[in-house]
């Protein structure tokens, strides 16, 4: 079975990667650092300015090992992908579905669903947990309108209308996501979600955990013959993977926010791990960066009963079961996409 949790990231500044054989070399200043043979990997993305051999990069793509390039802060600049490999029949299916504007409501609806409840199900936790600090009466009011909302949504069959609910959902969470962070508030708050550029400690940290969680989501689209730019949710747009965006909605709350807060609430990461630009932009350190990329990383191996599947799994194997489940719809297997329902 191929190996879905290694993904080699590179983050030192002026760093080249080149092929020998069968391996990747990451060379510093002429000098090799790391030696990985390419059957282990699943990926690699490099931050900033990390150069790769076109010798490389074919070869990555001869062995659909995905490569991404993407800021210092986590932007998503480009990637280098082989030719299309897959079921041309599951995308021709997918495209015809995404221009059916009935068929991308009911995928748009299970997308935002799964976000919703999860949304709701790390805000019930919050508030059980920290029942004693203060502010958790916002949080159980906010559990209350994410139910409300949750049912309201069930019943939408318009695109637009859902579209309006997942807006909604998120303002309705992100208003009291501030009460999360427990620990180094001066240093760690959230206002209102900021995105290209995120403006603060917090807006940076869940920018570039997106980064990482969207990266996966393409590899794992690509993986069962999806084309990742073509979603139901998200609308297409050039350069934008509308279908990983999709598919990464249901785990932002239970995968990545809950990452981004343990991080700080643990006090892994620290506010002098971060800078500010002189556009107003907030980038995080080299370390800060590393030590984010381990978590994640690590994230990725934690063990999780699926819900559907019933069977556990690390949490890095569910953006491809999550894949396959949706292509398993798109071609009638499936009645409907079941999102993973965090409990």
């Amino acid at each position: 079975m191929k190996k879905y949790l290694n993904t080699l990231y590179v983050t030192t500044q002026g760093a080249y990667l080149n092929k020998e054989g069968e391996a990747v070399i990451v060379s510093v200043e002429r000098e090799v650092k790391l030696r990985v043979p390419i059957h282990t990997l699943g990926g690699v993305v490099c931050f900033g300015n990390v150069m790769c051999s076109p010798f490389l990069m074919h070869h990555c793509s001869e062995n659909n090992v995905l490569v991404s390039f993407v800021s210092e802060n986590g932007r998503f600049l480009a990637r280098v992908q082989g030719p299309v490999n897959g079921n041309v029949l599951l995308r021709r299916q997918q495209y015809r579905l995404a221009d059916d504007p009935a068929a991308s409501a009911r995928i748009a609806r299970s997308v935002v669903l799964g976000k919703a409840l999860n949304a709701r199900t790390v805000l019930q936790r919050a508030a059980r947990d920290h029942e004693d600090k203060e502010g958790m009466e916002a949080v159980s009011a906010a559990v209350s309108q994410l139910g409300a909302l949750i049912g309201l949504l069930q019943n939408e069959q318009d695109l637009d209308s859902i579209r309006g609910r997942e807006g909604d959902i998120g303002r309705v969470y992100f208003s009291v996501f501030d009460r999360l962070i427990t620990a180094q508030k001066e240093d760690f708050f959230f206002k209102e979600r900021s995105r290209r550029p995120p403006m603060d400690n917090m807006n940076a940290l869940l920018s570039f955990i997106y980064t990482l969680l969207a990266h996966d989501c393409v590899g794992a689209l690509e993986a069962v013959g999806l084309d990742p730019q073509v979603g139901f949710l998200h609308r297409d747009r050039p350069g934008r993977p509308s279908l990983a965006l999709d598919l990464m909605e249901e785990f932002r709350p239970f995968f990545a926010d809950r990452l981004a807060l343990s991080l700080v609430n643990l006090r892994q990461v620290q506010g002098n791990g971060f800078k500010r630009t002189e556009s107003g932009a907030v980038e995080m350190t080299d370390d800060t960066r590393k030590t984010l990329l381990v978590a994640y990383q690590k994230r990725k191996t934690e063990d999780m009963l699926h819900p559907f599947v019933e069977e556990s799994a690390a949490l890095g194997i569910f953006f491809h079961l999550q894949a396959r489940l949706l292509a398993r719809h798109l071609r009638g297997d499936l009645d409907g996409y079941p999102p993973v329902i965090w409990k």
